[in-house]
């Protein structure tokens, strides 16, 4: 059985799937900073470069596609990362586009719900650093059906080897960074799961949805309090992976520690901190 990160990552690369877009980040543990991991401090953008946002709808009778793509001036200003972002965008239009038109062809002229489709991912700025550009991403995605789904993504754009990674590749194995960050994750998780669910709330730690989450099934944002150094990493549960659906997601900011240091790859070392 796929895990629930990786079925959110399939539908949020297949482009399908949310009707409601994510809540901020909730809450913060003891520790970390007063601002999120994704608020980046002001960094100019190239004085030519623009923000992108991309729209490509379409109107049949009683049905609709939506298709909405954005980011900020500081993906224009570089171009390698603009045209990843094209692509992607690029692939997410022609997929909601074959997926609408199957619909369509099977779907009654009065069943409006699976008539109508829509897409929705705009990326921002967590950190810009010198050597790197940490961006987040929110989506939401409808497809038919009682609702859709909702979530975030994430990458680091590396400028020297002008090339995209994901968080956890800058460190030396998912299970390092389990080991420096799981157990202040899973605290500031169950709290926020206890003042969701009533203090009067038990259930199995063993069993989902009550478990703790693996680093597989996390989305990681790396952010930065002095536009220099990574010094705190944000840290984002989908719909599904820490409870049901109408629990909702949930979203924490770590600070980087001593210990997230020691699971840092040599070669990126230099560019996290601790305060």
């Amino acid at each position: 059985m796929k895990s629930p990160k990786m079925m959110l990552a399939g539908v949020f690369a297949m482009t399908l799937a949310a009707c409601s877009s994510p809540e901020d980040m909730n809450s913060e543990i003891a520790g970390g900073s007063e601002a999120t991991a994704q608020e980046a401090p002001d960094q100019p953008a190239a004085v030519s470069a623009k923000p992108v946002s991309f729209t490509d709808n379409e109107d049949i009778e009683n049905g609709m596609r939506e298709f909405a793509y954005a980011w900020p001036a500081q993906v224009s200003a570089i171009p390698a990362l603009s045209a990843e972002l094209e692509q992607r965008r690029d692939a997410a239009l022609a997929e909601q586009k074959r997926t609408w038109a199957e619909s369509i062809e099977s779907c009654p002229e009065e069943a409006v719900s699976c008539r109508n489709a829509s897409f929705d991912l705009d990326w921002k700025v967590v950190a810009d650093l010198p050597g790197y550009l940490s961006l987040s991403s929110s989506f939401s995605t409808y497809s038919g059906g009682a609702h859709g789904l909702y979530g975030r993504g994430s990458l680091v754009w590396d400028r020297e080897a002008q090339t995209a990674l994901e968080p956890v590749q800058m460190f030396t194995s998912p299970a390092a960074l389990e080991a420096a960050i799981g157990d202040a994750a899973c605290d500031a998780l169950n709290a926020e799961r206890r003042d969701r669910r009533g203090p009067d709330y038990t259930g199995d730690p063993e069993e989902w949805p009550n478990q703790c989450v693996e680093i597989e099934d996390t989305i990681l944002f790396l952010g930065s309090s002095n536009g220099k150094a990574f010094d705190r990493i944000g840290v984002y549960y989908g719909p599904y992976v820490a409870g049901a659906y109408a629990v909702g997601d949930f979203e924490f900011t770590l600070p980087v520690t001593l210990a997230v240091l020691e699971a840092v790859k040599p070669e990126f070392r230099e560019v996290f901190s601790t305060r």
